[in-house]
């Protein structure tokens, strides 16, 4: 099956970056309570975490490490890359911490029809709510039965991960609640992560944050031990991770600008990488990977 993952950084979803960035001062206090290793996960290598004294459940990714994104399709790793990110319909690369890619939040169209009718989210007319960047109708987790069965699937899809001996999963479009038209809340969206993160961390994978800023307080309480970010050098947001995550962050920069602001200020506690908005593999037009 074609890659199940492209790119998260069009610009009309940093519209939410609006709301990270009002909501700053709060994060700064809830993620100072919350630094620090996952009480359920210890350090990469199977380690114990920073200043926790319960063994390791599942293996984290290392500090400040060689990172490639590699969602648009798998291709081998450059040199000095120590974790990479793949689609779940990909294999994990040997040797390295492998990332596993999950569109969780929203369905991909060719996988629209598959859904059941009434776990897309429909507006007060009966249609489906679309974010209109990804053509992607938003899966409806607004109860809790919704979100168990909604859960179900997208669990298989992390068991699949599991198989394949990938070491941690990557839920996407955490914040699709900001695209819903106020038909999901946030707590909806950290209540289904939550479900994900259960069943991962019992399939003994670690499980990352993607992206929004605003619920990186909330990490504790979702389950989540890391963070995968887009621009967050570009949109000065990558403190919130880092201290939430205890820099167990992997960021992924669009632009030059980015790329520099991330490396300026994060270059020793991060792990960074400037991508094309594609994520295309070496040797296509526009193929761009800068560590610099």
């Amino acid at each position: 099956m074609p890659p199940t993952g492209v790119s998260r950084a069009a610009g009309s979803r940093r519209a939410a970056g609006a709301l990270a960035a009002a909501l700053m001062v709060t994060l700064s206090a809830l993620a100072g309570c919350d630094s620090g290793g996952s009480g359920s996960a210890g350090d990469s290598g199977g380690k114990q975490g920073r200043g926790s004294s319960q063994p390791a459940a599942v293996r984290l990714p290392p500090r400040g490490a060689g990172f490639d994104y590699q969602i648009g399709g798998a291709y081998p790793p450059p040199k000095g890359v120590r974790i990479v990110s793949r689609d779940r319909s990909d294999s994990p690369a040997p040797g390295l911490y492998n990332i596993c890619y999950v569109n969780a939040f929203q369905a991909q169209p060719e996988e629209r029809s598959s859904w059941p009718a009434d776990l897309l989210l429909r507006d007060a007319h009966g249609t489906a709510v679309i974010d209109e960047d990804w053509n992607e109708a938003l899966l409806d987790i607004g109860t809790p039965a919704k979100r168990e069965r909604v859960a179900q699937r997208v669990n298989q899809w992390i068991d699949g991960c599991a198989h394949k001996g990938f070491d941690a999963v990557e839920p996407d479009n955490y914040d699709s609640y900001t695209r819903s038209h106020r038909l999901l809340s946030a707590a909806d969206a950290t209540a289904f992560m939550t479900l994900l993160s259960r069943h991962a961390h019992a399939r003994h994978l670690a499980i990352a944050q993607k992206n929004t800023a605003e619920l990186a307080g909330a990490r504790k309480r979702a389950g989540l031990d890391f963070a995968v970010t887009e621009e967050c050098g570009q949109f000065d947001e990558c403190g919130v991770y880092a201290k939430a995550f205890d820099d167990r962050v992997v960021d992924i920069e669009y632009t030059d600008t980015g790329l520099r602001s991330a490396l300026a200020h994060w270059s020793n506690r991060l792990s960074i990488v400037r991508r094309d908005r594609d994520v295309s593999t070496p040797g296509s037009k526009g193929y761009v990977r800068e560590v610099r």
